[in-house]
């Protein structure tokens, strides 16, 4: 692993106990150049997870706690009439940085919720007809509770496949628990966060990133896997080419972070749910059934035939 990925996780795990592969997974996304869904219950640390990727990669970080009063722009901005000139001026609206984290983004409503796509699939905002970009490196961090329904809006699809990944923290073991308490009695963790590498840094690294090999049979059995969620009997509604997409720059991302050049079959098998979970629509037999997708994506795993470029 690159030293600058090894320092940026080691800065991250003084807050964070017990979640390597989680914490693997956030930073290739950011990586990757995608952004995270983290759903859970709340009180496991998602957001303070993500004050910690920003403090210890160095960005400009804004946070709004989605509401149903939170409108549109107070994300992407708006326009004030400037009376000494005459014209209309913008005010910047939180996500104008470079690690914007949507708290509980199911609470608010659709038109806010809206407000966020343009910004994620093309990294700018309109407002008034003019647009304008956001900063380089941009990421989107969003946490929603999975199981509150009282005064929440299910994200559309859209805009759930616009996450690049849906993760989940889980909760503590007893002795990470005990962890987590002992570092809190008299010392906020947050605070000892660092920064360890430089936004040129970052652009780099996601151009090295970009740089890394993937045959096109890795290519193809990531389009393969995708194209068996729609015609799976339990599922409604399959994955979309974004999704592949997806997949196979965060399997770089993933190869990268392993110190390797190439991209193995490996990676999209371990990436797979991740990428695909969030993007699925179950059948109701299968909702009734209490078919997880991650359940569903493993039969699929087991019938595509795993490639081994090297024999080629």
């Amino acid at each position: 692993m690159d030293n600058r990925n090894a320092a940026i996780l080691n800065e991250v795990k003084k807050v964070i106990v017990g979640k390597d592969d989680v914490l693997q997974k956030v930073l290739m996304t950011i990586l990757a150049g995608g952004h995270v869904l983290l759903e859970d219950v709340p009180g496991t640390g998602k957001t303070t997870l993500a004050l910690a990727f920003s403090k210890a990669m160095n960005l400009a970080y804004n946070r709004v706690q989605f509401t149903p009063d939170t409108m549109a722009s107070d994300v992407i901005g708006f326009s004030v009439y400037n009376k000494d000139t005459g014209d209309f001026e913008y005010r910047r609206g939180a996500i104008i940085c470079n690690f914007f984290l949507g708290d509980e983004i199911n609470r608010t409503s659709a038109k806010t919720q809206a407000a966020l796509l343009q910004a994620m699939e093309e990294l700018k905002v309109t407002v008034d007809g003019k647009t304008y970009k956001l900063p380089d490196p941009f990421v989107c961090v969003a946490t929603q509770n999975p199981l509150g329904s009282a005064g929440t809006h299910n994200l559309p699809d859209s805009q759930l496949d616009r996450f690049m990944v849906r993760l989940s923290m889980g909760y503590p073991t007893s002795m990470e628990t005990l962890e987590i308490v002992r570092a809190r009695e008299k010392t906020v963790p947050l605070d000892s966060v660092r920064p360890v590498v430089t936004r040129e840094e970052i652009r780099a690294m996601k151009d090295a990133v970009c740089d890394v090999y993937i045959a096109d049979e890795i290519v193809l059995y990531a389009s393969e896997l995708c194209e068996k969620t729609r015609e799976h009997a339990d599922i409604e509604q399959g994955v979309s080419p974004r999704a592949v997409l997806a997949l196979v720059q965060l399997a770089k991302a993933r190869a990268y972070l392993a110190g390797r050049n190439y991209v193995a079959p490996q990676d999209i098998q371990a990436l797979y749910a991740d990428v695909c979970g969030h993007r699925i629509i179950l059948t109701p037999r299968a909702k009734i059934k209490k078919r997880a997708p991650e359940e569903i994506l493993g039969e699929i795993l087991k019938t595509v035939h795993t490639p081994n470029p090297a024999d080629k």
